[in-house]
């Protein structure tokens, strides 16, 4: 069983281990109190990546107030409805 803290380093105290890491967490106490540096916290498989797209002014005016209707950003709401499009092409 692969532990949920591999990519994580407790810069301030390099002398915790995982165990003792996950007790703690575990306890409730706040992983940035354990050395948890926000900026190196990476989520492996689920690195974003980019593209872009082009789309026509009146396409984009469109996403904008779907997302603003929804109380989200444009990145937010196109991820979402890719998404909920993929899970459909599974089906």
């Amino acid at each position: 069983m692969q532990k949920r803290n591999d990519n994580i380093k407790a810069s301030s105290n390099p002398a915790l281990t995982a165990e003792e890491f996950d007790r703690r967490f575990d306890q409730g106490e706040d992983i940035f109190s354990l050395g948890v540096d926000p900026a190196t916290i990476r989520r492996p498989g689920l690195e974003p990546r980019r593209f872009n797209v082009d789309v026509p002014a009146h396409m984009l005016e469109k996403l904008d107030n779907a997302a603003q209707l929804r109380g989200v950003t444009r990145q937010a709401l196109v991820k979402t409805w890719l998404f909920d499009r993929l899970v459909q092409e599974q089906k």
